[in-house]
C-alpha cells in the first residue's frame, strides 16, 4: 500500500483550530493540543449558557411586569398573572413587559380590564 502523508490536509485543520482559538490565552492560542480541548470546554459552555440566556429573560421579564403591576394597584406579579388567566387574555410575559415598559398607558389599560 502506497504511503499518504496528508500534509496539507492535517495542515488545514490545525490552522482551522488555531484561527477559532484566536484570542485565548497562552498556550490555548498557538499549541493544537491544549486549543482543541479548549473549543471542546467552550462549546459545552456555549450550549448550556444558551439555555441559561432564555432563563435569564424570563427572569427579567418576571421583574419589570411585577414593578409595573405594582405600580398599577394589584398586590403583586402573581396575583396579576392569575387575573390574566382569569380574564382570558392571552399576552405572554415578555410581550406584557414590553408593553409595560415602552407603552404604560396601554399596560395600565389592560391591568384595568384584568381586575
Amino acid at each position: 500500500m502506497s504511503r499518504v502523508k496528508g500534509g496539507v490536509v492535517a495542515a488545514k485543520k490545525r490552522r482551522n483550530i488555531l484561527s477559532r482559538a484566536k484570542g485565548y490565552r497562552n498556550g490555548r492560542s498557538t499549541k493544537v493540543r491544549l486549543a482543541k480541548e479548549s473549543l471542546v470546554h467552550a462549546g459545552q459552555n456555549a450550549f448550556a449558557h444558551r439555555k441559561d440566556k432564555k432563563n435569564n429573560y424570563r427572569q427579567l421579564w418576571i421583574v419589570r411586569l411585577n414593578a409595573a403591576v405594582r405600580e398599577n394597584g394589584f398586590k403583586s406579579y402573581s396575583t396579576f398573572i392569575a387575573a390574566l388567566k382569569k380574564a382570558e387574555v392571552a399576552l405572554d410575559r415578555k410581550v406584557l413587559s414590553e408593553i409595560a415598559q415602552k407603552h404604560p398607558e396601554t399596560f395600565t389599560r389592560i391591568v384595568e380590564k384584568v381586575s
